[in-house]
């Protein structure tokens, strides 16, 4: 082996153990390893960056762009919500799914159709009382098969016909895939629905696994002091009786819209104040009761919740009164206004 091909394999190790380590993110680990490739002499200078001009690495994006402008319209959610039914069986859900997901990845990327399935996919094992583990996989497979029908479906398609452009100086069309393709998805299907999925491995969580993970368990909410409130003029110390009647704890203060130090247990309560409280969902409504507090209803935390860069699991007490009351969360645009679902 040459010194050229023992550094371009230590730096495929390297790759390769960043990636499982998953100290660093994927994106981060490729383009250090592109700066590294450079700087050792593996890749040309002049063509570092020439693949983010590939055609395969804009058609991928531009169908990702798609497949998210689709999320974002609950075009997704509005056609399984017709589909989907829980009360099917696990072979018939499968064979819905399946169908749903090999159809959905013909046309935009088979990675995307899958993201945007898996938490439909989920919930519908929650509402059958059955683990995800079961139908999660079939629907991987689906996807796959599903990506092989057209250009756009997988990118290994669109790689295959780049190299062919440059070879034969013709590359495949949209749907010249479709005939081998789709027989190979048809074939796939019926096999993955009449005894394929099982095969597969049984759960290894049951359903008290899954109820427990949507278990709501304990709020973390703001309870404002209103005015008349019997607890203005105390200090955070002397409701220790009422959080103990109600099973709850009071973790902090806030006032003006800022957080005082620790849990201000000596601070004197005003009017305004916001308390942060510990509570069993089932406690909330006698926490409000005995100490004359009421629901925050100012937009703030929520606009700053919505408007978060990561993704969060949130869990959120609508009070009585509240306008949402009796609407769904598509009448109420909440994917296209905010991403949340």
């Amino acid at each position: 082996m040459t010194t050229d091909n023992i550094l371009l394999f230590a730096l495929l190790v390297a790759v390769f153990a960043l990636l499982i380590w998953g100290k660093w993110r994927y994106d981060v680990v490729a383009f250090g390893a592109l700066i590294v490739g450079v700087l050792i002499g593996a890749v040309p200078a002049a063509n570092a960056f020439s693949g983010f001009g590939h055609p395969a690495t804009i058609i991928v994006a531009l169908v990702l762009v798609v497949s998210k402008g689709l999320s974002n319209s609950g075009a997704i959610e509005l056609i399984s919500k017709n589909l989907v039914d829980a009360s099917r069986s696990l072979r018939a859900h499968i064979a819905v799914m399946a169908s749903f997901s090999a159809a959905l990845s013909a046309v935009m990327n088979n990675v995307a159709a899958l993201a945007m399935l898996m938490p439909i996919d989920i919930q519908v094992a929650h509402r059958a009382k059955r683990s995800p583990a079961l139908t999660l996989m079939p629907i991987s497979f689906a996807s796959i098969l599903g990506g092989m029908i057209t250009l756009i479906g997988t990118p290994p398609n669109i790689v295959i016909a780049e190299y062919r452009n440059d070879v034969l100086g013709a590359p495949y069309g949209m749907f010249d895939f479709t005939p081998v393709g789709l027989a190979c998805a048809v074939a796939g299907l019926i096999f993955l629905v009449g005894i394929g999925w099982k095969f597969l491995p049984q759960a290894a969580t049951t359903q008290s696994a899954t109820t427990e993970l949507f278990a709501i368990d304990e709020y973390i909410v703001e309870l404002q002091v209103s005015e008349g409130s019997g607890l203005i003029g105390k200090r955070v110390n002397e409701l220790d009786d009422i959080a103990e009647e109600n099973e709850a704890a009071i973790v902090g203060m806030i006032r003006r819209g800022k957080r005082l130090p620790g849990m201000a247990r000596r601070e004197e309560i005003r009017k305004g104040d916001t308390l942060v409280i510990k509570v069993d969902p089932d406690r909330i409504d006698n926490l409000v009761g005995a100490g004359g507090l009421e629901y925050l209803r100012g937009n703030d935390a929520g606009k700053r919740l919505l408007a978060a860069e990561d993704l969060h699991l949130a869990e959120v007490v609508v009070p009585q009164g509240a306008r949402i009351v009796g609407r769904s969360a598509l009448s109420m645009r909440l994917l296209y206004r905010y991403g949340v679902t």
